[in-house]
């Protein structure tokens, strides 16, 4: 078979160049993009992100301060806790710890997990109370040292059982 000739390819499109105003224009664009990156890197939180930087990358805890773990439970006329964590009522644990601050300002939102749980698990335990409780595990050069506290930092009892 014979080699076919290479087709007619268009002729380069002319570079068309920028003006004065609009070079100007970019760099001062870029100017003040670079000015909010150094300035969120000095003093901008993860709320400031993309001109912040996330906390949780860019420092480094101390390896003696405590971790904090924070756990929703239901509670069962006998006592007994459950979990309403993750796949329980369909909310992440991230998801709810952004929550706190609005859930212990309004303790009642607790009945909607209360709530999403008992459409979830319908032959289960009927729940009277949920709590938000954050567990505190000490460090030692980083390693846990087996010692911890729990505070129950909201609380809502449900009326007449869920």
């Amino acid at each position: 078979m014979p080699l076919l000739p290479a087709p007619d390819l268009p002729a380069e499109a002319e570079v068309v160049r920028l003006g004065p105003a609009a070079r100007s224009a970019r760099l001062v664009g870029a100017a003040v993009v670079l000015a909010l990156l150094l300035v969120g890197a000095v003093w901008g939180d993860d709320d400031a992100f993309p001109f912040g930087p996330f906390r949780m990358y860019s420092t480094r805890a101390d390896p003696d301060a405590a971790v904090v773990s924070t756990r929703v439970v239901g509670l069962t006329a006998a006592g007994e806790e459950v979990r309403l964590s993750g796949g329980q009522v369909g909310l992440r644990r991230a998801e709810f710890e952004g929550q706190l601050p609005r859930v212990e300002a309004h303790p009642e939102l607790l009945g909607l997990l209360a709530d999403s749980w008992a459409a979830k698990h319908p032959g289960a335990v009927e729940l009277v109370g949920v709590q938000v409780v954050q567990r505190r595990f000490e460090l030692s050069d980083g390693q846990p040292t087996d010692a911890y506290s729990d505070t129950v930092v909201v609380e809502y009892d449900l009326e007449g059982g869920r």
